[in-house]
């Protein structure tokens, strides 16, 4: 059974058995799901939409979703859309010209080279649509036809939620500030929203404006776990802090089950990341490697109460460079729908012990890994101090 139709299956099985707070916070897979769920926000919108994303390409999704984004603007309603420079390099300029003379507001942040600051690191990652301060969608999943799959493959494993509570409001006033520049995000303090019997918070990471909320919210979860996490990690390479509350976490013997690539789009990452799986098996942690398409989803549950899902891997790079955004959802009915999809996932996993390790780690392989792990920890540590160098006094995006 492939991915895209088991947990679509629990899905359906989810939605007819949840409470009122579905109708608040849902959870969202990668692939049509996410995408009609898109189009529908964009259609039903009447003021306003800010879609800011990392990755929107030039295929039949970008193609798919600026459509509606034109008819949107066509139809008087503001639309601001801000990508990153970077991850949206190859966007061709007709493209973006297109949207713009159809109404569309458009900015790239943070070219390579800016006027005050020499930006490498510090990348615009999250992946954000809310429409008219009332519904929007969070997480990881980015505007390419690799998150949507295609016929000849599975989209890509990740995850994103759909909001329809207060919290909305406090993303769209995010960001606004993070499109016009107005850098009042960092006065901003985390907030917890109602949302039927949930309670709904979104955190920033942007270590450049003093936010390290996302990276506290994971440390914390992990410090004060009671029997379980299960966490989906894509570049999956955590730093001393959150790899520091993991192992303790471990020792005190709570159940830690990671689920991270098996195909990467950056080999070299995943290479690193198996170069610590003994160290993870040393202390009772459980990997399962997901091998039908590539990982790239960022969430976690913490005892089935406690799930976040977002754009920040767990990684120095989201820690300390690029602007990450996530939510964080304290509902148990919530929590138990996604570790459900996540057991869902791991049925289809494969599992590494050290016997399995054994198999595959020659000398030549281990050597690879090291290297690998190497060259990535080298590199995070110049991409994550280049953004903090000033040239000039004045900040600006």
């Amino acid at each position: 059974m492939d991915h895209k139709y088991a947990v679509g299956k629990h899905s359906k099985t989810a939605f007819q058995n949840a409470t009122d707070n579905s109708k608040y916070v849902e959870l969202v897979h990668s692939g049509e799901d996410y995408f009609l769920r898109l189009e529908k926000l964009i259609a039903k919108a009447e003021k306003e939409i800010h879609l800011q994303t990392y990755i929107f390409e030039n295929d039949d999704t970008g193609n798919r979703i600026a459509s509606c984004l034109k008819k949107a603007a066509q139809r008087k309603v503001k639309v601001y859309v801000l990508l990153d420079a970077y991850g949206s390099a190859a966007l061709p300029d007709s493209f973006a010209q297109d949207l713009v003379q159809h109404g569309i507001l458009l900015r790239f942040f943070s070219p390579l080279f800016s006027l005050n600051n020499f930006y490498i690191g510090r990348r615009m990652h999250h992946k954000i649509v809310v429409a008219d301060k009332k519904i929007a969608l969070i997480g990881g999943i980015n505007i390419a036809d690799k998150y949507h799959g295609t016929t000849a493959s599975a989209p890509w494993l990740d995850y994103a939620v759909q909001l329809n509570c207060p919290a909305a409001k406090n993303l769209q006033i995010l960001c606004s500030d993070y499109f016009f520049k107005k850098g009042s995000s960092k006065k901003i303090p985390p907030v917890l929203h109602s949302a039927g019997s949930a309670l709904v918070g979104i955190l920033q990471n942007d270590w450049l404006r003093r936010k390290t909320e996302v990276c506290d919210a994971y440390t914390n979860a992990f410090i004060h776990a009671e029997k379980e996490i299960v966490i989906v990690g894509s570049y999956f390479l955590p730093g001393s802090i959150i790899a520091k509350a993991l192992k303790k976490a471990c020792k005190r013997g709570i159940k830690t089950t990671v689920i991270l690539a098996g195909v990467s789009d950056v080999p070299l990452v995943r290479r690193a990341t198996e170069h610590l799986y003994s160290s993870f098996l040393d202390g009772h942690m459980r990997i399962f490697e997901w091998n039908k398409s590539v990982v790239h989803g960022k969430a976690a549950v913490v005892d089935n109460k406690w799930s976040t899902i977002g754009s920040f891997n767990l990684n120095s790079l989201s820690c300390y460079g690029s602007i990450e955004m996530n939510v964080e959802v304290h509902s148990g009915e919530f929590a138990e729908n996604l570790r459900a999809d996540f057991e869902i996932v791991i049925s289809q996993c494969s599992e590494i012990t050290k016997g399995s390790l054994r198999q595959r780690a020659g000398i030549f392989n281990k050597l690879g890994n090291w290297i690998s792990y190497q060259m990535v920890r080298t590199a995070m540590l110049f991409l994550t101090f280049l953004p903090h160098l000033r040239l000039l006094q004045n900040f600006r995006l």
